[in-house]
């Protein structure tokens, strides 16, 4: 691994791997290295005194182990868990924090129970075994308390039907799972692209000063990252989607490249040929 742990902001921490030219997670074909660490991938930590609570716990059972004992080393005793939607690279870390109680959306759970034979099969390799099921469920809308800390946990349908983002409303802070993604976010739902438009419009509602996204540029998230610029760029995306031409994806982002509410990262021109792919053949 090349974990690198940052603090974007009081309280927070970010627990990033990926991006690292010429390594990969193993020389065969896998799911780690194609679309989590060729991009780079965050999980984060929410901490109070001896409390925490982990938001995604990693792309391997590695990262969840090395991300606990960091947190231990801090003095954390309590690990509460929230699963940002149920694909492999958000929860293949849990086992780490089997002990825990773990929070998702009822999707999540139902996606999780529904596609549990293929996540610890070596189908796709490697397996994710045994899986970890959430303790607890919601819908729509929960609230928790972290110290002094209120933390808005919101089910919306944007990249996957269940995720669900952190809303910490004194500190105008979302951590956004992959709902927006930064060079350009990745289409795994091409038929839900309305609900994504709608969802995305909530986000926006909420004026967020800073965006922690799951995928995105290390360094903009070690400083405190993003702008609500990011959801604007997202939805002009998406929007773009919903009649897609084949302008390069340079060209189509230029304007929120040069404004900073994106920037480059090269390996997202395969992410959006996938997105074209998947959109046209859904009959957009």
């Amino acid at each position: 691994m090349h974990l690198r742990i940052f603090t974007p902001h009081p309280g927070i921490l970010a627990f990033y791997d990926g991006r690292i030219p010429g390594y990969r997670f193993d020389p065969r074909d896998n799911w780690v290295d194609d679309g989590a660490l060729s991009l780079g991938i965050a999980s984060y930590a929410l901490v109070h005194d001896d409390q925490a609570i982990v938001y995604d716990t990693g792309t391997t059972l590695a990262h969840g182990r090395a991300i606990r004992a960091h947190l231990e080393t801090l003095g954390v005793r309590t690990f509460g868990v929230i699963l940002s939607h149920w694909h492999r690279d958000h929860i293949a870390g849990t086992e780490a924090f089997a002990d825990a109680h773990i929070i998702a959306s009822t999707r999540t759970a139902a996606h999780l129970t529904a596609n549990r034979a293929d996540l610890e099969s070596e189908t796709r390799w490697p397996p994710i075994r045994p899986l970890i099921l959430p303790t607890t469920t919601y819908d729509d809308r929960l609230t928790l308390t972290l110290g002094p800390t209120r933390i808005d946990l919101i089910h919306v349908n944007i990249h996957s039907d269940d995720a669900t983002v952190l809303w910490l409303p004194g500190s105008r802070i979302l951590l956004a799972g992959d709902t927006v993604e930064d060079t350009v976010t990745y289409v795994a739902e091409p038929d839900h692209l309305a609900a994504h438009l709608a969802d995305l419009a909530r986000l926006k509602a909420l004026q967020p000063r800073h965006i922690l996204p799951c995928h995105g540029d290390p360094d903009v998230i070690a400083s405190g990252g993003y702008g609500p610029g990011l959801i604007d760029a997202t939805i002009r995306y998406v929007t773009h989607l919903t009649s897609p031409s084949d302008t390069p994806l340079h060209d189509l982002i230029a304007a929120d490249l040069a404004a900073r509410n994106l920037t480059w990262f090269a390996p997202y021109e395969g992410i959006h040929r996938l997105n074209l792919a998947r959109v046209r053949a859904h009959g957009h």
